[in-house]
């Protein structure tokens, strides 16, 4: 097969920000005491590379899982990079990943729940909750200076209430881009699976 015969997806990819902490829209959190988001402090390869395959496997999430050991603990132990995780009854049930960048912005750089937890009203919940921590990220790492900025993209590959959840949540469209890409079969949170 040559380089012209490989099958293509058209993609769309949004990107959207929040320029004040006044701009987040919370959801209403799930009923009840089930749900806890706690920080992963200690960065944990192992932790975080089960986090992305079972959450994004179904969803096109592939850019990371050739991922070396090393190459997850440097991006893990960046100052500013935090991981924050909600649980449902002691069990995982997605994350939020937020990474620091210059000029005091913060992305979003992963969001994401594990398909059984989806369609439950724990996403509106953690997204809302990984926005107010990245608008208050400095107050956690001194020396950083003050977000100024969230922002985050989704694409047509996400799931489908992504790009609602995020707007529902007060982020405002600022990029489109569309592309061409390869078409890639979902993996999974492991191969087979």
């Amino acid at each position: 097969m040559s380089s012209s015969d490989t099958a293509t997806v058209t993609v769309t990819t949004w990107s959207l920000e929040q320029t004040s902490p006044s701009d987040l829209r919370p959801a209403t959190p799930p009923a009840g005491d089930a749900v806890r988001i706690v920080r992963a402090e200690v960065p944990s390869p192992e932790f975080s590379r089960f986090l992305y395959a079972s959450v994004g496997g179904d969803i096109h999430w592939i850019d990371r899982l050739g991922w070396t050991y090393a190459q997850w603990q440097e991006q893990l132990g960046r100052p500013g990079s935090e991981t924050w995780v909600a649980y449902e009854k002691g069990t995982p049930a997605g994350f939020v990943e937020l990474q620091v960048q210059d000029d005091g912005a913060v992305e979003i750089a992963y969001f994401g729940l594990l398909p059984a937890f989806r369609g439950r009203r724990i996403g509106g919940h953690l997204l809302s909750y990984g926005i107010a921590r990245a608008w208050d990220l400095a107050e956690r790492w001194p020396g950083r200076m003050p977000t100024k900025r969230v922002w985050v993209h989704t694409c047509s590959l996400d799931g489908e209430h992504a790009m609602a959840n995020y707007q529902r949540r007060g982020f405002r469209l600022f990029e489109t881009e569309v592309a061409e890409e390869p078409a890639v079969a979902t993996p999974g949170p492991w191969p087979g699976a």
